[in-house]
């Protein structure tokens, strides 16, 4: 009797544990971040449920696309690039013209806009609402059911967990690596006089979250104002915001339009500008004045470029 006693305590031990262990496994969001990730590739928050966030910010590309224009519903297209959502947390305003001020307020914008994902922000939140999965997460989570604040308060906390400081320049910066000779022949050009990247590629994301006219608006074949479009001043016809440079050798195409389809090109682009787009129109003064970098300098450029690159990007 007290051995039959024994045996079914121990099963119902072992029971509970193989329980909690498979609960555990099946049930990881915990946290707003966690909720987050998984509503970052949720279709149901496009209006046919075809494409998510991840859709275009895809993750292993640095959660870019690889190509000019991404496709959103019903295969229509962007009309802009679709930039990396990585290193976010400390920018103070979001897209390339800068329209949205927060992480929340950025992340609500795709899933409304017609050409991305076409959805209202009341019909996403009935969806969620009506789906027992999601009533169930933000209730645990938020302690509330799903709402436009909490929504964009669980995309936004896991987009602030897309900080990469796990690149080859990072070792170099931090002193537990080198870089190689072409490598640190690019840095000095990167940030010396001739080149001049690091007037509006600085601090620890490689941007100044400036705006700038790069020399791509002539206001009729290349006709997008840009920051104009959000602030209306003359001043700000064809500019754009500064993209960081981290992971920029995985994020191609490059510029607002996706125009350029290698560093190459881009580098070529800033070397001798003018080539690109006739007759461009308020392009930046230090942008309109030729480079004079050498096919070895810019070589040498690119190769600094790729050290941006976090090491969970790295081609194996």
């Amino acid at each position: 009797m007290k051995k039959s006693c024994f045996i079914l305590i121990f099963l119902a031990g072992l029971l509970l544990i193989i329980s909690s262990s498979f609960e555990e496994k099946n049930d990881p969001v915990k946290t707003k971040a966690a909720l987050g990730k998984k509503l970052f590739s949720e279709k149901i928050l496009s209006k046919d449920s075809s494409v998510s966030c991840a859709s275009c910010h895809k993750p292993a590309y640095a959660f870019a696309d690889t190509v000019a224009f991404s496709k959103g519903i019903e295969g229509k297209l962007t009309n802009r690039n679709t930039p990396s959502v990585l290193n976010m947390k400390n920018r103070p305003y979001y897209f390339w013209d800068g329209r949205a001020g927060s992480l929340e307020e950025q992340s609500l914008m795709p899933i409304q806009n017609p050409d991305e994902m076409g959805l209202t922000l009341k019909e996403a939140i009935e969806r969620l609402n009506n789906n027992p999965e999601y009533s169930s997460l933000f209730l645990k989570i938020f302690k509330q059911r799903p709402g436009k604040e909490n929504l964009s308060a669980a995309l936004a906390a896991y987009e602030k967990t897309l900080e990469t400081t796990n690149s080859k320049f990072d070792d170099w910066s931090n002193q537990l690596g080198k870089l190689s000779v072409e490598e640190e022949a690019g840095r000095k050009l990167f940030i010396g006089d001739k080149a001049k990247c690091f007037n509006c590629h600085s601090m620890e994301d490689f941007t100044d979250d400036g705006f700038k006219n790069t020399g791509l608006y002539n206001g009729k074949d290349f006709n997008d104002a840009g920051h104009y479009d959000f602030k209306k001043d003359p001043k700000n016809l064809g500019k754009f915001k500064t993209p960081g440079l981290r992971n920029v050798a995985v994020t191609a195409p490059y510029m607002h339009n996706g125009m350029f389809k290698t560093l190459e090109e881009v580098i070529d682009h800033y070397n001798d500008p003018g080539k690109s787009v006739k007759d461009p129109i308020n392009t930046d003064p230090d942008l309109q004045r030729p480079l004079g970098l050498t096919q070895k300098e810019k070589k040498q450029l690119i190769a600094f470029l790729k050290t941006l690159t976090d090491k969970a990007f790295l081609k194996k």
